[in-house]
């Protein structure tokens, strides 16, 4: 598709709502690219109301899944992109202010915090070990006992596993007993991985671009604020952008249940 072209936010017939959605397993199939349905029907929303995404990964893997499905870059797609989790943010396809995890925790307490893991991980008995462990990203680290290199079968198989296994829970708890002082949020999502952030970096951390978009000069005040994920049970993440007293929480279970809600909520 040629990028698309969009009215004027402060000209749209809902001007004052916007509608955020979870990538993996609510825009997407996890980890699998945008279908042309769904991209057709967000265009379709963006005539009416604001749009954006808010995913834990970094931008370049937003790109993969929903802008070269589309054939242009992901910022042209939406008004407001919120990669990892909004730390890495733009606005009509320019940045906002970001911050970052590193500079946060310091190197010192960064490289405890990886050693336990990557030793952790060196004793789990799992069906299979693949590799990138550990992916550091600019808001957090995301920790993956299978490792992120998995093929999409091995994925499958592993989340299947954990079911019972609960890995990742008893993970999380030998983490949350080692680094409970670092005031550290671990939140378990997608099929086999958890991300470690500063408490209060999870998705709620893009609504701050948000509210700060009412103080600008005509700026616009988002009174609507709907956001869809797939993991908004406690311990998802998306759980607490879900439940925040600021947004319209729907939780969807993958991107026909997202495109169902879509039509019927604004008759498109």
């Amino acid at each position: 598709m040629s990028a698309p072209t969009y009215t004027p936010l402060e000209e749209r017939p809902l001007k004052d709502t916007i509608c955020l959605f979870d990538v993996d397993g609510t825009l997407t199939p996890a980890r699998l690219d945008a279908s042309p349905e769904i991209l057709e029907l967000l265009q379709a929303l963006r005539k009416k109301c604001s749009i954006g995404f808010v995913g834990g990964s970094d931008l370049i893997k937003q790109e993969e899944q929903l802008g070269k499905p589309a054939g242009v870059p992901v910022t042209t797609l939406f008004d407001f992109c919120f990669a990892e989790n909004g730390l890495t943010a733009y606005k009509l396809g320019q940045p906002l202010p970001s911050n970052s995890f590193i500079r946060w925790i310091g190197e010192a307490q960064y490289k405890e915090l990886a050693n336990f893991c990557l030793h952790y991980i060196a004793d789990l008995d799992i069906p299979v070990k693949r590799g990138t462990f550990i992916e550091f990203r600019n808001g957090m680290i995301n920790v993956s006992p299978v490792g992120r290199n998995a093929s999409t079968q091995e994925r499958n198989d592993f989340e299947a596993f954990d079911k019972d296994a609960k890995v990742r829970q008893k993970f999380v708890a030998a983490l949350k007993e080692r680094f409970g002082h670092l005031g550290l949020t671990f939140s378990i999502g997608g099929q086999i991985s958890f991300d470690v952030f500063p408490t209060g970096w999870d998705k709620t951390y893009c609504l701050q671009h948000l509210e700060n978009e009412a103080k600008k000069p005509n700026g616009i005040t988002y009174k609507n604020i709907h956001f869809f994920g797939d993991k908004t049970f406690e311990g998802g993440n998306d759980f607490e952008i879900f439940t925040d007293s600021r947004t319209i929480g729907h939780s969807v279970k993958g991107p026909e249940d997202t495109m169902r809600i879509l039509k019927e909520l604004f008759d498109i």
